[in-house]
């Protein structure tokens, strides 16, 4: 199986990582943007709240396929320490601007708070997909906890936990997102959504394997 690897130096692991990176905000913005015309001002909380929802799932995604190449290329995690540092703090401040924009504008409307302001937002029938969004949050927020528990035993769980909510985050922006519904990006969302089911099952199933049958024949 040691022979199935691809060969790929450090240099070139970190140029990927960024160049991926790279890629997904500069299609996110472009996405955005082109939707709205590029008539960015004035600043509007309701404009601004779907950018930061692409800009998170796009840069988490691209955290497993990293994570992915980085185990196939056998390299070390320090390797490409620096994008994980850089992009981990944007997805977290995306991961909190897009609702907080978006529930502080609903509140500013005499909306109220959520749950109840998302009737005013989203169709009734879609209001749980918002609140699994909510959910999905609060998952990735407790997993920012890794640097604390991530070498607990039950951490594993935790893991599992926001796997299913990339999976949630995914469903979430196609049957919310506005610049999913029509258009070449709902072909790229796809993509984020098949390769992010492969490189779950790779690195949740497939490389865990692998590992224990070195360990076996070592």
């Amino acid at each position: 199986m040691q022979n199935q690897r691809i060969s790929m130096t450090e240099s070139q692991l970190r140029v990927f990582s960024w160049g991926l990176a790279s890629f997904v905000i500069a299609i996110s913005v472009f996405v955005w943007g082109d939707m709205i015309s590029w008539n960015i001002l004035p600043f509007n909380n309701y404009l601004y709240f779907p950018l930061f929802g692409l800009l998170a799932f796009g840069l988490m995604w691209s955290h497993y396929v990293v994570a992915v190449i980085r185990l196939i290329t056998n390299h070390n995690k320090l390797v490409v320490q620096g994008y994980y540092k850089f992009t981990s703090m944007l997805v977290l401040v995306s991961l909190l601007l897009h609702p907080v924009l978006l529930n502080s504008q609903l509140y500013t409307d005499g909306y109220g708070l959520p749950p109840g302001s998302f009737q005013n937002y989203v169709a009734s029938s879609m209001t749980w997909v918002v609140t699994l969004g909510l959910i999905s949050l609060v998952v990735f927020l407790t997993f920012e906890l890794h640097r604390f528990f991530g070498d607990r035993k039950w951490w594993k769980y935790v893991s599992y936990a926001s796997d299913a909510a990339m999976l949630a985050i995914f469903y979430h922006g196609l049957q919310l997102g506005a610049h999913i519904q029509t258009g070449w990006f709902r072909f790229i969302w796809f993509f984020y959504g098949l390769t992010l089911i492969v490189a779950i099952l790779y690195l949740k199933v497939l490389y865990p394997r692998y590992q224990k049958h070195i360990h076996k024949h070592a």
